[in-house]
């Protein structure tokens, strides 16, 4: 698709994004830990159930990230930060930013709002495997593994500041995300 973008619009400048959504909250989330032989690792937990949402917008070539925080996934929320997105990366006259996504029902719904130099690209069903973004999740998720958070206000200030040093690290990103066959790669 992308050499057919590429041989049909030579005066576009096309960058290939990948996009998609996580859930975090002050559920506990366990990991793997060393600890001495016959010594149980304790973690403290207080399980409750309140979300927050990363939406990450990746590019795999470069390494460059971009994420917003909210309370929620909707088509209303998916419209307000793909517009956000594109005003930050000027898509429009001249550019084209084609992301690659999902097929949740929000980004399928006919009150999505593409805006204009935005293309979608959805991956087919039940293969995250095919994306990108997938892979960044875990170290998003570190900062609040085998760990307690306090409150909401705790958690999203732990994960935005962790999405702060994860868009200073396009290395890491790019190693996470740059499948061998991402166009581009």
């Amino acid at each position: 698709m992308v050499l057919l973008l590429k041989l049909l619009f030579p005066w576009l400048q096309l960058e290939v994004w990948a996009f998609d959504e996580h859930r975090l909250g002050l559920k506990p989330i366990r990991r793997r830990v060393w600890a001495l032989r016959g010594k149980t690792p304790l973690a403290q937990e207080r399980p409750r159930y309140r979300w927050l949402y990363v939406y990450a917008f990746v590019r795999p070539g470069t390494g460059e990230s971009e994420y917003w925080l909210l309370p929620s996934v909707s088509t209303e929320a998916f419209n307000l930060v793909l517009s956000s997105f594109a005003q930050l990366s000027r898509a429009g006259e001249g550019k084209l930013v084609l992301l690659v996504l999902d097929r949740a029902g929000w980004h399928t719904s006919r009150q999505t709002r593409v805006p204009e130099g935005v293309g979608l690209c959805f991956l087919p069903p039940y293969s995250p495997e095919l994306q990108p973004v997938e892979r960044t999740w875990g170290l998003i998720d570190g900062v609040v593994a085998n760990g307690q958070v306090e409150d909401e206000e705790a958690l999203w200030s732990k994960v935005e500041a962790r999405c702060a040093y994860l868009q200073t690290q396009p290395d890491l990103i790019r190693s996470h995300t740059l499948f061998h066959w991402w166009p581009g790669g």
